[in-house]
C-alpha cells in the first residue's frame, strides 16, 4: 500500500483536475492557455565542498507557475526523489492554494534532489547557501519569495535569508520566509500549518454538528506540520489514535499524547545538535505497532494526510474506513482516488484549503519585513484565524450550493480569481 510517487503522471494528474475547473466554469480561453503550462522553469547544478575535500553536485529547480496575482511564492524542499515534474506540479498547487487564500500572490516551489540527512551540517549549511547563489537571479521580495517545504526549516531559511543578503549587498529580510525570529521571522509560523489544518478542521465540524470530543484521528506522517496539529487537536478534544512516520506507525484506541512522543523521537536531534530528526515514533512505549501503511485503513472519523503526494491512490483507496479525510501534505491524493472518494460519499479537506496556514503566516512575515513591524504570536494567530474562517466559508457555501465536493469548490474558488486577474491585465502581454 506504499505511496505512488510517479512523478512522470504528477503534472498530467494535477493539469486533469484544472481541466475539469475549466469545464465546469466560465474561464476566457487566453486565461486557460497561460494557467496550462508554469511561466519558468529553472533547473541547475548545486555543487558542494564535502567534509572529506571531495566535491558532489547536486541537481536543483526553481519553477515559478503563476505570478498573475503577486510574486511567486512556495516552499523549497530537499528530497532524494525531487523531479522537475514534481517540483513543477507543486509550485501549479501553490498558486491555486494561494488564490484560494486570497493572497497576493502566485505560485512557486523549490526543491534538490539530495538526501540531506546524509549530510553534515556544515554540508547542509554549504549546500542551502549554494542553491540561493544558483537561483538568485530570479528570487527577491518582488518576484519570488521562498519558505521552508519538506527537509528545510529555520536554520535551512536562515543560512538562504543570510546567504541572499550577501548577494545584494544589504538587508532583504522580506526575501525569504519561515526565518528564525532572531533573523526577522514571524512568530507564530512554525505551527502555522498545523494550526490552519485544525482551523479548517473545526469549522467543517462545527457545520456537520460533529464535536471534537467525539473524533478520531489517525495522522500520517509526523514532521513538523503534522505534530503542531497533533498537538493542538489533543488540546481541542480530538482523540489521536494513530500517528505513523517513514519508518511505522503506532495506535492505541485510548489515545495518544504527541508531546512525549516528539519528544522521545527528536532526543538525539537535541543531544547532537542535529538539523533533523533520525528517530522514529516508534521508539514510544506502550503502544501498538503497525506496519506505516496500515494506518490508512483504520475505521477512524477522520484520517489527515501529512506525509507526501499520491498516497491514496487506485491501488488503496477501497481499503479505507475513515469517515473523512484531512489533507495537509500537498496532493495526497489522487485524481482517481478523489473520484473514488467523491462517489462513496467521504468528505475531503483539500490541501488548497487545509494546509495554507503556513503560506497565509508567510505573508504576514513578509508584510512585517516590508513594514518593518514585529507582530505578537497571538495577533498572527487571530489573522491566520479571521482569514481561513472567511475563506473557508465561501468554498463550504459554494460546496453545498453547487452539489460538489469541497475539492472542486476551492479549485473553483481559485482559479476563477486567477482567471479574472489574467483578463484585466489586458490583452497585450506577449508584447511586453
Amino acid at each position: 500500500m506504499s505511496g505512488q510517487k510517479d512523478h512522470a503522471n504528477l503534472f498530467d494528474d494535477a493539469r486533469s483536475r484544472l481541466e475539469q475547473v475549466f469545464d465546469a466554469i466560465d474561464v476566457h480561453d487566453d486565461a486557460r492557455e497561460r494557467l496550462m503550462q508554469p511561466n519558468l522553469a529553472l533547473q541547475v547544478s548545486v555543487p558542494v565542498r564535502m567534509d572529506d575535500g571531495s566535491l558532489r553536485v547536486f541537481p536543483g529547480w526553481r519553477v515559478q507557475y503563476s505570478d498573475t496575482l503577486g510574486p511567486a511564492k512556495g516552499g523549497i524542499r530537499f528530497h532524494p526523489d525531487v523531479s522537475q515534474e514534481e517540483v513543477t506540479t507543486l509550485s501549479f498547487w501553490m498558486a491555486v492554494k494561494c488564490a484560494v487564500a486570497d493572497l497576493p500572490y502566485g505560485g512557486g516551489k523549490g526543491g534538490v534532489k539530495v538526501d540531506p540527512k546524509q549530510l553534515s551540517k556544515l554540508e547542509l549549511e554549504r549546500l542551502s547557501r549554494g542553491y540561493v547563489r544558483a537561483i538568485a537571479d530570479i528570487l527577491g521580495p518582488d518576484r519570488d519569495i521562498p519558505a521552508p517545504d519538506v527537509n528545510t526549516n529555520p536554520t535551512v531559511m536562515g543560512w538562504m535569508a543570510d546567504e541572499f543578503d550577501h548577494l545584494a549587498r544589504g538587508k532583504v529580510p522580506a526575501a525569504i520566509t519561515g526565518k528564525p525570529p532572531e533573523l526577522g521571522g514571524s512568530l507564530g509560523r512554525v505551527a502555522a500549518t498545523g494550526r490552519g489544518a485544525l482551523h479548517v478542521l473545526d469549522l467543517w465540524a462545527a457545520r456537520e454538528g460533529r464535536r471534537p470530543e467525539e473524533a478520531t484521528l489517525a495522522i500520517q506522517g509526523f514532521g513538523n506540520a503534522a505534530y503542531h496539529f497533533a498537538r493542538l487537536a489533543r488540546e481541542r478534544g480530538y482523540r489521536i489514535v494513530a500517528v505513523s512516520d517513514s519508518k511505522g506507525a503506532i495506535h492505541s484506541r485510548q489515545g495518544l499524547d504527541p508531546d512525549p512522543i516528539m519528544a522521545q523521537k527528536t532526543h538525539n536531534q537535541r543531544l547532537h545538535d542535529m538539523v533533523y530528526c533520525d528517530d522514529s515514533v516508534c521508539i514510544a512505549e506502550d503502544v501498538e505497532r503497525l506496519e506505516r501503511d496500515e494506518l490508512l485503513t483504520l475505521d477512524v472519523d477522520v484520517l489527515v494526510l501529512a506525509a507526501l503526494e499520491n498516497q491514496v491512490h487506485e491501488g488503496n483507496v477501497e481499503q479505507l474506513r475513515a469517515a473523512a479525510l484531512l489533507e495537509i501534505a500537498n496532493g495526497p491524493v489522487t485524481s482517481h482516488a478523489d473520484a473514488y472518494l467523491e462517489k462513496r460519499g467521504v468528505p475531503v479537506l483539500p490541501d488548497v484549503l487545509a494546509n495554507t496556514g503556513g503560506v497565509i503566516v508567510s505573508y504576514y512575515e513578509w508584510v512585517q519585513n516590508r513594514s518593518g513591524e514585529r507582530w505578537a504570536e497571538e495577533e498572527v494567530n487571530s489573522r491566520l484565524a479571521e482569514r481561513l474562517e472567511r475563506q473557508s466559508r465561501l468554498v463550504f457555501e459554494r460546496a453545498d450550493d453547487e452539489g460538489i465536493s469541497y475539492r472542486k469548490a476551492a479549485y473553483r474558488q481559485g482559479i476563477e480569481r486567477i482567471a479574472r486577474a489574467i483578463l484585466l491585465r489586458g490583452n497585450c502581454q506577449d508584447s511586453e
